[in-house]
């Protein structure tokens, strides 16, 4: 059941959630565009009238535009009329989800690393005896600074002995990309074990921990573990010299105490502190929020260009790992902790935070240590998964893949075609049928994009019959002419078809990358394979770049992976009987070089646009 049925009149009493934010932003949205000239995300779409007026109107399409918003909050604190649109894009993203149509692989790895924070592998509760206040440090500064969580949690266990540890996730993520049920399923069983053992209060090192830790009807007081260092009275050598600036995580923009404490702390140990243009209620995303620098990198620069503006040259200090990781390519940025616990090596810029996949193995090591620490009363590893209809598991598919591999080589050995299976005999035989073997090769790979079937097998097919040589001769003509056809197709063809196919940011962002730089946009896509190949090709139909740019980019781009793959296959039966090939090798190397591209792309752009390497 959706959330509610949109452009329809509600004539119950209830107003779902994004039905009301429809209806508050509809009726009292004036189009002052206050919040358009603060943020790119409605710099592009318009005022959050227009954006409620085209989702009353559509549906679908409208709601997935809520996925390049970053859920920063400053359009609610701007508004001159109270109203939320964040709020609204929220819902619209929880719709879209409800709906079957939230679901980006880009997001993925996001989730992944918030599935591995809510496991047992990861997880660890350590409450004494009497605990009422536990640590909740969160992912990212456990990850990036293990060494800071046990400095912050030895000063709080100073003050007070019987304060808890609790490693896990705040389960923000999925709040953030609109799985609202599987957040708040999470949040709950939580909060009951905590509420359970007596714990009142929850000190947090993460601002997107406090929002969600901080839900109605929870339990606990939640508070920055920055305001219990300021209170606890944590030494400070108060001999630093400097000015430096505060960013604000996006999601603390309404928490006034820490605000205060940062600003404290930073100034007990002598530092100067500067205002920005935006900070407290005020200030500007990072550029990770709600996941959008996934989506929509392009929107996510726009956040931290403005932060390097603003920051004129001096050092920005902010109490979020995330921001920390998004800010630091930008500009020089530190962490709280790192001043508080490291001063000199900080303002120096000399504190190395650890990135993944490293942060996995701290997090890991970071529970081992209190695991093994005497004094908890009570202890527990999360092994908790809300029941929500996925998809089922068949671990039996696997034992079907090699029973049915088994058969086939039996089959090949008892019929004798083992004998056609070696590289010699078998190329000879395919010799014997002149030029109709490569025109049925090239027909099939001709037909494969428009079809929709997958280029790879076809690809290895290719480098075993032909060879090095003319398997990338006849490779490349026919991968080329298919994706020519799929173009043509979505051109002139089957131009709507494509259209219903092609929703979502990143198929918008294809068509403005192409329309502003022509072939160079199909040459990035052809070179670093963000989309699918057979859907590329189709979108590219849709957009303005003339036929023979696109195939002659097409046919340029394309070569190297087709060097590579089909240098490697023409070997591949002889590796499969066991004997490697200089062919095989230089294969296996071509193909590294290939997977590399995008990572030196990656740095060249990075160069390009003058930024530096984070910290």
């Amino acid at each position: 059941m959706n959330r509610t049925e949109i452009g329809e009149t509600n004539t119950t009493p209830y107003r779902s959630p994004l039905q009301a934010h429809l209806d508050r932003t509809l009726t009292d949205c004036t189009k002052c565009h206050i919040c358009v000239g603060e943020c790119a995300f409605l710099e592009k779409y318009g005022t959050p009238a227009t954006i409620a007026e085209e989702l009353a109107g559509s549906g679908d399409k409208v709601l997935l535009r809520a996925f390049e918003c970053s859920l920063c909050g400053l359009c609610a604190n701007l508004c001159p009329k109270g109203i939320d649109p964040g709020g609204l894009f929220l819902e619209m993203r929880r719709e879209a989800v409800d709906r079957g149509l939230g679901t980006f692989d880009e997001h993925k790895p996001l989730l992944a690393y918030e599935k591995l924070g809510t496991s047992r592998r990861f997880t660890f509760y350590g409450l004494p005896e009497g605990c009422s206040t536990v640590f909740f440090p969160g992912c990212g500064l456990a990850g990036s600074r293990p060494a800071a969580v046990k400095q912050i949690f030895d000063a709080l266990r100073k003050a007070d002995p019987k304060t808890g540890i609790v490693l896990d996730c705040c389960t923000k993520p999925s709040d953030s990309l609109g799985r609202e049920r599987h957040a708040r399923a999470m949040l709950e069983e939580m909060m009951a074990y905590l509420v359970g053992h007596g714990v009142k209060e929850i000190l947090v090192a993460c601002a997107n921990c406090h929002n969600m830790l901080n839900a109605p009807d929870h339990g606990p007081a939640v508070k920055t573990v920055y305001e219990a260092l300021a209170d606890n009275g944590t030494p400070m050598t108060g001999d630093l010299r400097g000015t430096v600036v505060v960013h604000d995580p996006c999601v603390a923009r309404n928490l006034e105490p820490a605000h205060e404490a940062v600003r404290g702390l930073l100034r007990r140990l002598g530092l100067t502190v500067e205002e920005m243009k935006h900070s407290g209620r005020e200030t500007l995303c990072c550029g990770q929020g709600g996941g959008v620098n996934l989506l929509s990198p392009e929107l996510a620069e726009n956040w931290g260009l403005m932060r390097k503006k603003e920051a004129g040259g001096r050092r920005m200090v902010t109490y979020c790992a995330g921001c920390v990781n998004a800010l630091g390519s930008h500009s020089a940025t530190s962490h709280v902790a790192d001043l508080v616990f490291e001063p000199e090596k900080a303002l120096e810029g000399k504190v190395k935070a650890a990135r993944a996949p490293f942060t996995y193995l701290n997090r890991l090591r970071l529970k081992k240590t209190y695991s093994r620490m005497e004094g908890f009363a009570a202890t527990r590893e999360r092994n908790f998964t809300p029941g929500e209809a996925g998809p089922a598991r068949r671990p039996w598919k696997l034992a079907v893949f090699v029973i049915v591999l088994a058969a086939a080589i039996i089959s090949v050995h008892a019929s004798g075609a083992m004998h056609y299976l070696q590289q010699d005999r078998l190329r000879a035989l395919i010799s014997g049928y002149g030029g109709l073997a490569p025109a049925i090769y090239m027909l099939i790979y001709a037909l494969a994009p428009v079809l929709f079937l997958p280029g790879l097998p076809i690809t290895i097919v290719g480098g075993i019959l032909f060879g090095p040589f003319w398997g990338v001769v006849y490779t490349i003509v026919g991968s080329t002419v298919g994706a020519t056809l799929a173009f043509l197709t979505a051109r002139y063809a089957a131009r709507e078809w494509v259209l219903k196919k092609l929703s979502g940011p990143k198929w918008e962002r294809l068509d403005r990358e192409t329309a502003r730089h022509g072939w160079k946009a199909v040459a990035v896509a052809r070179l670093i394979p963000a989309f699918p190949f057979n859907l590329v090709n189709y979108a590219f139909g849709l957009t303005k770049v003339p036929l023979t740019h696109y195939v002659a980019t097409t046919f340029i781009c394309m070569l190297p992976a087709c060097i590579a793959f089909i240098v490697f296959s023409s070997s591949l039966l002889d590796l499969v009987r066991g004997s490697v090939s200089p062919a095989a090798l230089i294969g296996v190397g071509l193909i590294v070089l290939v997977s590399l591209i995008p990572l030196f792309y990656k740095r060249f752009k990075s160069r390009k646009t003058g930024e530096a390497p984070g910290e």
